[in-house]
């Protein structure tokens, strides 16, 4: 016999969560399935937390290394893997441990294994000691995330073989390691691995790196990374993965052959759906095993709803969250649930980028008269302060309205210098003048909005 539920959430990473606690705040009854064993998703066990946990210990490695004061202190040029790594994995215990005790404390009750449907109405779940349990529901949501996509002619069982999820059991001493696809995750790697000390090649497939975001940041990160010893290779294509015991040679289209001693695989990923027999519910994800919704996040089934990864773009776990909590909220009846738009790009390269809002590009196609502000870190006393000078703060707004469109940012913690714009731009009577006439402590990192906000203003006329 079926147990039931009136919600089932399948998947326990932050769409899932973010669903589950909405659905139990409105008295519904939850379940909730992942097959990881474990709370959590792969945000916090392979992905966001334990790739941003190694890129602050590698950052405070940096920063230690450039201060002539403690650099003398103590030599740390070199430092195992293994070492860095073991700050991360603490991480992870404590992530999952909290969030396990949201699921716990709001009554939501786990299942974890193998989750299929059955019928429009039936899922199954294949527990890891073989037992399947039924659970009857009235609506579903999937939020099983994603993978890192694997190309079939790619041996990724090799030990010098890896993908994002793989790279954090790297357990052998590497001095050049290739990095295939310069998205996100590939730059956020490269800035990483290039500050242990290891030799870097990270191979575009693109022009450019990051072409979605503003030209000057996109510039700013590519001119950054280079002056790091990062080799960029833009607009290159693999044909083929060459494997020996102790090397890979990536061969490229181009004719050009890159010998290294490990490669980490960062072109694309692919959603968690082809376990779930989604066929029972009327439901086909696409070749790379999303599902399609509509701006409620429903998918073709009325009753079975998508968030986080799984229905592709922007796949942040910021928006994940916030995509459960609204599904969620149309499940259970809500009126004027606003979609989950305007969603801050954060990468967590070294250092950081975010942004918000139209880039220059986009503003010149459409014909809006726009200006811009800028501030320079290396010109804050903050920045000078901290050692943090590389980076700089990018307000666009319009010439005559004064209405800020973009808010553009490249440097230490630019993810959270980012929402003192994203909160102005969100207000009714957004204006730059805010900036300008708002006294800022002294010193501070905030204080580059208002001298990017004065610097704008001055070539106004």
């Amino acid at each position: 016999m079926a147990t039931r539920y009136d919600a089932v959430v399948i998947g326990a990473g932050p769409a899932g969560e973010g669903a589950a606690m909405k659905l139990v705040k409105e008295g519904r009854r939850v379940a909730v399935i992942d097959q990881l064993g474990e709370v959590g998703g792969n945000c916090a066990h392979v992905g966001t937390i334990p790739s941003k946990a190694l890129r602050q210990t590698v950052y405070n490695l940096m920063r230690f290394r450039r201060d002539p004061l403690l650099s003398r202190m103590a030599d740390i040029r070199s430092v195992p893997l293994s070492q860095v790594l073991a700050r991360a994995h603490k991480v992870i215990e404590t992530q999952v441990s909290t969030h396990h005790r949201f699921f716990e404390r709001n009554d939501v009750d786990l299942y974890f294994g193998q989750a299929r449907f059955e019928e429009p109405n039936l899922i199954s779940v294949l527990t890891p000691e073989g037992i399947t349990e039924r659970i009857g529901f009235e609506h579903a949501v999937i939020a099983t995330g994603s993978r890192p996509y694997q190309p079939a002619d790619i041996d990724f069982n090799h030990p010098r073989v890896f993908d994002s999820d793989k790279i954090l059991k790297l357990d052998y001493p590497v001095s050049k390691l290739i990095i295939y696809g310069a998205g996100v995750i590939g730059c956020e790697y490269a800035s990483i691995f290039v500050g242990l000390g290891y030799k870097v090649d990270l191979v575009n497939t693109q022009p450019q790196l990051l072409s979605y975001l503003d030209d000057e940041i996109a510039d700013a990160l590519s001119h950054y990374l280079r002056d790091l010893g990062v080799l960029i290779r833009n607009q290159e294509e693999y044909e083929r993965v060459e494997t020996t015991a102790d090397s890979v040679v990536l061969h490229l289209k181009s004719g050009k052959k890159i010998k290294a001693d490990a490669i980490l695989w960062c072109n694309g990923r692919a959603g968690n759906t082809e376990t779930l027999a989604l066929e029972a519910v009327g439901l086909q994800a696409n070749s790379r095993g999303q599902i399609a919704v509509d701006d409620q996040y429903r998918t073709a089934n009325p009753n079975v709803f998508a968030v986080g990864d799984v229905i592709g773009p922007p796949a942040l776990a910021s928006a994940a969250y916030d995509q459960g909590r609204c599904a969620a909220a149309h499940i259970t009846g809500s009126q004027d649930v606003p979609h989950v738009d305007d969603v801050p790009t954060g990468i967590y390269t070294i250092p950081e980028i975010s942004c918000l809002g139209k880039t220059e590009k986009q503003l010149t196609d459409a014909k809006v008269p726009y200006e811009v502000g800028q501030s320079f870190f290396r010109h804050l006393a903050r920045a000078q302060i901290s050692g943090d000078v590389v980076g700089m703060l990018k307000i666009l707004f319009h010439r005559d309205t004064r209405e800020i469109l973009g808010i553009h940012c490249f440097g230490n913690n630019a993810a959270e210098i980012v929402h003192i714009g994203q909160a102005v731009m969100n207000q009714p009577g957004n204006s730059i003048d805010y900036f300008a006439n708002t006294t800022f402590n002294y010193p501070t990192m905030a204080e580059a909005y208002r001298v990017a906000a004065l610097n704008g203003m001055n070539r106004l006329f």
